[in-house]
């Protein structure tokens, strides 16, 4: 029988107390854990293995945690970062999504959370590096899309010419279907920046996608409060 290698973890965090209780946290979950204790052993451990995820503090002494981010991106573009934070601030979010962070999460905050983000960004990571070159065609309910032609269709009704936005937008949803997906990371990456006129802008183009897809009552956007969307599909 095969063995299933384990998902390598790098986790950098200057606290050795929080440090060593995440790693053995992470440890139960079946991953293989390395920890670094600030961003310039970080990248010196990145840089001799390969890793499925990053989990990076981002108040550290010698390097901060964007700064590691922007090391690692340069040299490896696909690779999930989770940032940890213990300051609430709206700039540092942006920050980290624009240096290519996967998610975020504010100090304190519960373990299972954490476990979770993590698992579900890996799986995703996983088929969008499988699929998102080649992948065009999603099925969300009783909607078909196709991304490359734009067109969503549903049996019995015309097809929607979906705008570029409304396409990309959907198929980030759907690359997220029944997750968070995070709504600084959705304007970071698709309008390319985060303000009170793009955030407003998104909410429209939210609403239009909301009025397409009633056509089937199994699929709904739910807003997150503060955080984001979800595209859920419930099962019949």
């Amino acid at each position: 029988m095969e063995e299933i290698t384990k998902k390598k973890i790098l986790l950098v965090e200057d606290d050795p107390n929080f440090g060593a209780i995440l790693r053995d946290y992470l440890l139960m979950g079946d991953f293989d854990v390395v920890l670094a204790k600030n961003g310039m052993e970080g990248f010196e451990k990145f840089r001799k293995e390969n890793f499925d995820l990053c989990i990076l503090d981002v108040m550290m002494p010698y390097k901060d945690g964007f700064t590691l981010a922007k090391e690692i991106r340069e040299k490896n573009k696909q690779v999930p970062i989770i940032f940890l934070t213990a300051k609430n601030m709206r700039e540092d979010v942006l920050k980290g999504y624009k240096v290519g962070a996967d998610d975020y999460l504010n100090k304190p905050f519960d373990s299972e959370v954490l476990m979770l983000k993590v698992k579900a960004i890996i799986q995703r990571k996983h088929f969008e590096n499988n699929n998102e070159s080649t992948k065009f065609e999603f099925q969300i309910g009783k909607f078909h899309l196709n991304s490359k032609l734009r067109f969503l269709t549903i049996e019995g009704e015309e097809p929607i010419k979906l705008s570029p936005k409304e396409n990309e937008l959907l198929k980030m949803l759907i690359l997220h279907e029944n997750d968070l997906m995070p709504r600084e990371l959705a304007l970071t990456k698709i309008w390319r920046d985060d303000n009170y006129f793009t955030s407003r802008s998104m909410d429209v183009y939210i609403a239009k996608l909301r009025k397409y897809l009633k056509l089937d009552p199994n699929v709904e956007i739910l807003n997150v409060h503060g955080e984001g969307f979800r595209l859920v599909v419930k099962e019949k």
